[in-house]
């Protein structure tokens, strides 16, 4: 066992909040609370993804930017629709990835790490973009 394997687990381990939110419309009929569930989920873990850019010291003055400028939106965030948020939400996941790609840091994960990374984020991605079809769906109706 490498010694990321506990990361990959817990990365993996994390997406099934992200899929059941997916999942509920389809089992229980659509609702704003799903939606609201799965994009107050998002924000907590952008944040955390964001916090992993945060390297003090190891950086450089873009990454340090970067790291901030994904989270401070949050509060202004609640201004908008729920489809604005979605769709701010599932752009940034692939932004964090992008920066991190371009730490240095980077390329001393193991290939299975990263590996892991891409996958989660796709997976995110997907299904950011099911939910704001949902929240498209629920407003017209």
């Amino acid at each position: 066992m490498h010694p990321y394997m506990n990361h990959i687990q817990l990365g993996y381990f994390g997406l099934l909040p992200f899929l059941a939110c997916v999942f509920w419309p389809l089992l229980l009929g659509s609702s704003i609370t799903a939606i609201d569930t799965f994009t107050y989920y998002s924000l907590g873990i952008l944040a955390f993804m964001a916090g992993t850019l945060w390297r003090a010291g190891e950086q450089s003055y873009t990454h340090a930017v970067m790291a901030v400028l994904v989270v401070t939106p949050f509060p202004l965030l609640a201004l908008f629709d729920s489809s604005v948020v979605l769709l701010y939400l599932a752009l940034s996941y692939p932004i964090v990835l992008v920066f991190e790609r371009g730490m240095a840091a980077w390329q001393n994960y193991h290939k299975d790490y990263q590996k892991m990374r891409y996958i989660l984020t796709s997976v995110v991605f997907v299904c950011h973009l099911f939910m704001l079809a949902q929240s498209i769906e629920l407003t017209r109706g």
